[in-house]
């Protein structure tokens, strides 16, 4: 069949189930049956049955909205591409800007001691040790499905010549969290579960990103009160603390900072979009 009467049913498909963004969808499910990029769509002509098949039976997934990156297998992260699937979050692509915070504030440090809390598919521990190869880099996570996620791509990348993690499976409230740490940490870095426990997400959220990964009670900062006493005992005076966090939360998360007494400089910083993103303190002296 021709690609490009594939990919105007597959869009058209996808249009129906009320995927936000169904050409480029359609064209990366099939490039990954092709293992073609997008821009190698153009000039591709005919696909054979057996191909057209997969891609159908990809499109119909995608349609009962399985996330993309589930069924690709990968998810696109600053300058790395992370294995994914269920059990772990997909890292988003407003979570880069978080990354490059990090890696700017660690920028002239040798040998600085970073931490992630909740590290998921490992996309903000792995991007700051690739990006700053002098950087010791923790990874924490809690969800047994989870870790085995981090650990999975901290094995690809310490096997591409990547400076390699240490992976820990905690809790990052845990008050005996990574007590060899305390006080020499550098940056604390979190993208944490911040959902409020009422809101709508969408579909491929609810049904595939795991709970823990998502919700953080009535107004979705429980988990992040932990964070603040973890992260204030973990950093050494002056260090640097960056949180996620809700569109909602730019004016609430700051605040919760504030009150903790801890941090000073406190600022909340916009994604491209111009929408409130994630929250950074530095620690009092």
């Amino acid at each position: 069949m021709n690609v490009r009467t594939l990919l105007g049913e597959a869009a058209r498909r996808l249009a129906d189930a009320g995927v936000e963004s169904p050409r480029v969808d359609a064209e990366l499910l099939l490039g990954h049956v092709l293992g073609l990029s997008r821009a190698g769509l153009i000039t591709a002509d005919d696909v054979d049955d057996g191909a057209a098949r997969r891609f159908t039976a990809l499109v119909d997934q995608r349609a009962d909205r399985v996330p993309l990156q589930h069924l690709t297998g990968r998810a696109p992260f600053r300058q790395l591409e992370l294995a994914v699937g269920p059990g772990v979050f997909v890292p988003r692509p407003e979570t880069e800007l978080l990354a490059g915070w990090v890696l700017e504030r660690l920028s002239g440090l040798e040998g600085p001691v970073v931490v992630d809390l909740g590290a998921g598919s490992g996309a903000l521990a792995l991007s700051i040790a690739h990006e700053h190869p002098g950087a010791r880099v923790t990874a924490v996570e809690r969800d047994p499905g989870a870790i085995e996620w981090t650990r999975h791509n901290a094995g690809l990348r310490a096997a591409a010549g990547d400076t390699p993690l240490e992976v820990v499976s905690g809790d990052m409230t845990d008050p005996g969290l990574l007590r060899d740490l305390d006080g020499i940490v550098d940056v604390v870095v979190s993208n944490p579960p911040y959902v409020p426990d009422d809101a709508r997400v969408p579909q491929e959220v609810a049904d595939h990103d795991p709970p823990l990964a998502l919700w953080g009670g009535p107004d979705g900062l429980d988990v992040v009160r932990g964070l603040l006493v973890t992260a204030a005992r973990l950093l050494v005076p002056g260090g640097w603390l960056g949180i996620e966090h809700a569109d909602q939360q730019g004016e609430s998360l700051p605040a919760l900072v504030r009150a903790h007494g801890g941090f000073t400089d406190v600022a909340d910083h916009r994604d491209l979009a111009g929408r409130p993103r994630f929250t950074t303190a530095r620690r009092a002296s």
